[in-house]
């Protein structure tokens, strides 16, 4: 039944999404509808827990606010700071979803009420524990935008449509408390929004099938996470799934794009995660780290690949960085996500990033930090080829590192494996089976030499080769061509010229009788 649920709900919201959007493009709708999801999971989530704490007091939320006697204000407050304590926000009846699809059925003018509705929810927050993750949430939800409408009618008709669908699906808020039907539906959308999204997407949203990869072997042999943290943590979809599979106490990530971190936020709520569970901060990882000498069991991150940071010579001062005698240069800032996760690796910690295969083979300043990373830290654990055209926007193939503090024994080897042609081939874009996944992870537990698929390369290769960890120098691929029979293809040359020849003698009596000159040799004529 869950199942069902889920596809069911999944359906009806993006149905909603694409039918509504109009002319927008997928990735400026996608914060709108995102938004009002999460408003009206709010609304409904509080209005249960607050009508859950009146039980014993036989009245219902939207009762007790309508309620004019003495001892309302006091029962009021005191499930006002209920809410705030345990939910982490506030939002009066009046300010509830339900109560803007009252106005918009009574055909009012929603727009000022929708957005003092938002603000409120901001607002309550305020002074409060929770307030720096509900601080901003709606920033993004400029209802004033002229991408909804030209007109303030326009701008009104659409939301109060977009509205109006959302009320008639069921969020199923208490059965999600259980099976993440929302949190599900959610990063669906997301998924959805992404692929209509070109190059962008990759800011905010990292491949379920990818996800699982790294989230499974950054969790295995751990069934009870003390913490995990993703430094690049977009919408937070690779971050959650390593949380959920480690199942993590509490979850830390970092973003540098607002939006982005807004809906990363909406989405560690939507999940159920209490707001003391989690840390999110928007802000530049590399430029400014908010988690300073914080250790970390678990790490996972898919940073912009190939992308452009400061390299300022003071970071030669920062404790990420000094001790490898370079930074990584200003253009490729690959090997400077690398440093910082190393340096919040717990002492048993370990960690897992995305890449552009660049970083195993360049020279310069990122052969010498892959030096030091192997042959002083001795942290790099194993690297993993994945197939070409896994995201959306890109169809760079990357690969996996894996980084481990404690190897296990494993401290004189590198495990390669070259997973680049395992995949089905979809229309936009390639996509991982579950065999495929399951044969990647498998051959990273087991560690052992797989023919044209995995090798288990000794220091000394490793050192041999120039440190240089391009895969196809350890997993030999090459299929030999078939051996060719040259008496087979003899046999078939002299069955075609035979044929030419029938077809020739065949041809000349037509040209003759056309008075044409034959251009081949006939035998005998």
């Amino acid at each position: 039944m869950s199942e069902e649920l889920q596809q069911k709900l999944r359906d009806q919201l993006w149905e909603v999404a694409n039918r509504l959007r109009g002319n927008m493009s997928a990735s400026d709708f996608m914060y709108f509808t995102l938004g009002f999801i999460f408003y009206k999971y709010l609304s409904e989530k509080i209005e249960t827990y607050a009508n859950s704490a009146l039980d014993d007091d036989e009245v219902t939320f939207k009762e007790l606010w309508e309620m004019t006697d003495s001892d309302a204000p006091e029962l009021q407050e005191e499930v006002k700071n209920q809410c705030l304590e345990n939910i982490g926000y506030f939002i009066e009846p009046k300010f509830l979803f339900s109560s803007v699809i009252e106005a918009i059925k009574r055909k009012e003018n929603v727009l000022p009420m929708l957005e003092r509705s938002l603000k409120r929810i901001e607002d309550s927050t305020l002074g409060q524990d929770s307030e720096e993750d509900f601080g901003g949430l709606f920033s993004d939800i400029d209802l004033a935008s002229p991408k909804l409408g030209k007109t303030a009618d326009d701008k009104n008709t659409l939301v109060s449509n977009v509205l109006l669908a959302l009320d008639d699906i069921d969020f199923g808020v208490e059965a999600s408390q259980e099976i993440d039907i929302l949190g599900d539906a959610y990063e669906y959308m997301i998924s959805q929004f992404a692929a209509g999204a070109g190059k962008k997407a990759g800011e905010f949203y990292t491949p379920q099938e990818v996800s699982r990869i790294l989230a499974e072997i950054v969790t295995l042999g751990h069934n009870r996470l003390r913490n995990v943290y993703d430094p690049t943590c977009g919408s937070g979809s690779l971050l959650l799934r390593a949380a959920s599979i480690g199942k993590a106490a509490y979850i830390y990530g970092q973003e540098k794009n607002p939006t982005t971190y807004n809906l990363a936020r909406m989405n560690m709520i939507l999940r159920g995660i209490p707001y003391h569970n989690f840390n999110i901060y928007n802000g530049d990882t590399l430029e400014h780290d908010y988690f300073g000498d914080m250790k970390f069991r678990v790490q996972v991150a898919n940073p912009p690949y190939s992308a452009k940071w400061s390299g300022d010579l003071s970071f030669m001062e920062d404790p990420r960085f000094n001790e490898y005698g370079k930074l990584a240069p200003k253009s490729k800032a690959d090997f400077a996500f690398v440093q910082h996760m190393v340096h919040h690796m717990d002492e048993d910690g370990r960690a897992v990033v995305l890449l552009p295969h660049g970083v195993l083979f360049r020279g310069a300043a990122e052969e010498v930090i892959r030096k030091h990373l192997i042959l002083k830290l001795n942290v790099l654990d194993a690297v993993i080829g994945l197939p070409a055209n896994l995201f959306f926007g890109t169809g760079i193939p990357v690969c996996v590192l894996v980084l481990k503090r404690e190897r296990n024994g494993n401290s004189d080897n590198i495990l390669f494996i070259d997973a680049s042609n395992d995949f089905e081939a979809g229309k936009n874009q390639n996509i991982l089976r579950e065999c495929d996944i399951d044969k990647i992870v498998e051959t990273y537990e087991r560690r052992e030499d797989v023919d044209k698929y995995a090798h288990v390369a000794t220091m000394q290769e490793i050192e041999e080769n120039g440190f240089n960890l391009n895969i196809p120098r350890y997993v030999d691929t090459f299929e030999p061509e078939e051996e060719i029979d040259l008496n087979e293809v003899a046999t078939e040359i002299r069955k075609l010229q035979s044929e030419i020849k029938e077809i020739d003698a065949e041809l000349k009596p037509f040209f003759d009788e056309l008075g044409l000159d034959f251009p081949f040799e006939v035998e005998g004529k």
